[in-house]
């Protein structure tokens, strides 16, 4: 019987090939003009709805974890990247990827009390 070891496995190599050679900053640069800086439709900790968030377009973003997920029949990159302008964290960005590299999802968790977020609330009257 043969064991099998990931972690001296070629896969890790290439992960972190792959990873280290990623500019992020320009992957969700790209993903904000795709979005033109708005998130539409998003929902706060506190179960308070926002019609649009217009974010302010000199986002940096830094990848702060990583995660490759497999199963039976699909394989795909979580990558979760920290959002900040200049010093102010305004909150967190999650990118997830089909294994052709075609984005499948994403998520935010924004500080809803950064001042340099617009948000937009729709009241019912």
């Amino acid at each position: 019987m043969t064991t099998l070891q990931l972690k001296n496995h070629q896969i890790w190599q290439d992960l972190t090939e792959i990873l280290e050679n990623l500019d992020t900053n320009s992957l969700v640069q790209k993903h904000l003009q795709q979005c033109c800086y708005t998130i539409n439709g998003y929902w706060d900790e506190q179960d308070e709805y926002y019609d649009s968030i217009s974010l302010p377009h000199t986002i940096e973003a830094e990848l702060v974890s990583s995660f490759v997920g497999v199963t039976e029949d699909k394989h795909f990159l979580k990558l979760q990247f920290s959002i900040m302008n200049f010093l102010e964290n305004i909150g967190e960005l999650v990118l997830i990827y089909n294994e052709n590299l075609e984005l499948v999802d994403e998520n935010w968790l924004l500080d809803i009390d950064s001042p340099l977020l617009n948000k937009r609330q729709v009241t019912n009257t």
